[in-house]
Parts: structure tokens; sequence; C-alpha cells
């Protein structure tokens, strides 16, 4: 039950990301305070995705096909995520 729970949720997260698309769709989620905190709680999400089915794919050691695909997946979101939050905090911190 743990095990389909786990993969239930990391396939979940597979598709929330790409709720970013209508939501932009908005005027006011193109202006400047709500676009950067749109995308730096979805970069947030991506990465926290990609944590959570990692340590699901080693730890509960759900070795199946399809955490697997999982765990590409997430680990490329986590990858994006990280680097649209290294855009947003990068040219604050310089």
């Amino acid at each position: 039950m743990k095990n389909k729970m786990l993969t239930g949720i990391s396939t979940l997260m597979l598709f929330i990301p790409w709720t970013i698309l209508p939501l932009r769709s908005f005027d006011w989620a193109l202006e400047s305070p709500a676009a950067e905190i749109i995308i730096t709680c979805y970069a947030v999400f991506m990465v926290f995705s990609g944590i959570f089915t990692l340590f699901a794919y080693q730890r509960a050691n759900l070795q199946t096909n399809r955490m697997k695909a999982c765990l590409v997946i997430n680990s490329l979101y986590a990858a994006f995520g990280l680097l649209a939050l290294a855009m947003i905090a990068l040219p604050k911190i310089l």
C-alpha cells in the first residue's frame, strides 16, 4: 500500500508543473511581482518533487519501470527548477 501511494504521488508530481501554462494566460500573472512569485513557487515544487522521487526510489526501494520514468522526468524538473531559482537569485545577490 505504501509503495503504491509513493508511486502515485510521484506520478502526480509529473503533471503539476504543467499547470503553469493555463495560469500564465491571465494578465495579472504576467506582471512583475506575481510572475516572480509564481515562477519561484513552481521552481521550489519542481526541486521538491525531484528530491521526493529520488528518496522514494532509493529508500523505499521502489525500482519499478514507472518509478524509473518518474525519477528521470522529476530529476529533469529539479535541474530546471534549480536553474530557474539561480536565475532569479543571482541578479539580486550580485
